[in-house]
């Protein structure tokens, strides 16, 4: 006989075994995995066909036109405010399903029921949120890359952007007329004629017709080198000015002078395209940054939203499975 039997309860024991009913250790388990397997799934579903819905509202309502569509501003707020909508709703739907499902609970206080509730509907939102995540994670990947992304093209962003736009500074045996890159068009306006300035204003002789393309080329490519030599933050030197300003008077019959002049006012646009270039894509590095942090707090907003729903909606379930 075993050694339990024999001995007597202690009272407290008694007491608690004729209150309750019970033995006073249960292996019964708090957790009904079932019920919140059940509203995660749920939950993940209805999430995801509400995204689903708002992808294809929001490409209906964009436009590629100008002045349709709705505007940029309009669409953020709506994404948000969409975003938020889907997280509550789902939240709601598995929290309810998860406390309404689960096991009831016999001869348990009430203060204990409350929390297992609220646990079940937290545990609820918790899983549907890792599947959705598992689901979307090249959507989510991409928003929270983007402003890491676009911190990073801040500071390398100007190199970049000078080197795109100053492709056709290339140093190579084409003509710069042939190479792309708004830098290419500055190049080939340094060795524009115009008949009527080198007519009136100059007395060099017109560009000799035997001068062959690969000396145009060759031209065309120092006086490229020459820019790219500069920082666009500084003017050209003297030197390099008079010795351009040679170069163009030869191929366009322009004055010295004249020469120079056009040198200085090329390479001053050359300078200030470059830079609006700079500006414009630090801005818009910055805009990034921005859109990726507001959306990933947004996010966060949502899905603390989303927990609370699903806790609440859970107790409001579970109440109704015990009435």
């Amino acid at each position: 006989m075993p050694l339990s039997a024999t001995l007597p309860l202690d009272p407290r024991e008694r007491g608690y075994a004729l209150s309750t009913g019970h033995a006073p250790s249960s292996v019964a388990s708090a957790v009904s995995w079932g019920a919140i397997a059940a509203g995660a799934t749920a939950g993940a579903a209805l999430s995801l066909i509400l995204l689903i819905l708002g992808v294809g509202l929001g490409l209906s309502s964009v436009s590629p036109w100008s002045r349709e569509g709705i505007s940029a501003t309009s669409f953020g707020v709506s994404t948000i405010v969409w975003l938020v909508l889907t997280q509550l709703l789902a939240s709601a739907m598995g929290g309810y399903l998860a406390g309404r499902l689960r096991t009831k609970w016999m001869d348990t206080q009430r203060d204990e029921i409350y929390f297992r509730d609220t646990a079940h509907g937290f545990l609820a939102w918790a899983v549907a949120s890792l599947a959705t995540a598992a689901l979307l994670t090249s959507v989510i990947g991409s928003i929270l890359s983007g402003g890491l992304q676009a911190g990073a093209s801040v500071v390398g962003g100007v190199a970049s952007t000078a080197t795109v736009a100053a492709g056709g500074f290339a140093a190579s045996g084409k003509m710069a007329s042939e190479e792309s890159g708004p830098m290419a068009y500055f190049v080939d306006s340094l060795f524009r004629r115009d008949a009527t300035t080198a007519t009136a204003g100059s007395t060099e002789p017109a560009l000799p017709a035997e001068t062959s393309e690969r000396t145009m080329a060759r031209d065309a490519a120092e006086i490229s080198r020459i820019f790219m030599n500069v920082s666009r933050s500084e003017p050209l030197p003297p030197n390099d000015v008079r010795y351009a300003g040679q170069l163009v008077a030869q191929r366009t019959g322009l004055s010295q002078l004249d020469a120079e002049k056009r040198v200085t006012d090329v390479y001053a646009r050359a300078q200030a395209t470059l830079n609006a270039a700079e500006l414009a894509a630090k801005d818009t590095a910055d805009q990034a940054r921005k859109a990726s942090a507001y959306a990933a707090l947004w996010i966060f907003v949502s899905l603390l939203s989303g927990a609370f729903v699903a806790s609440l909606a859970a107790t409001y379930g579970g109440r109704q499975r015990d009435a």
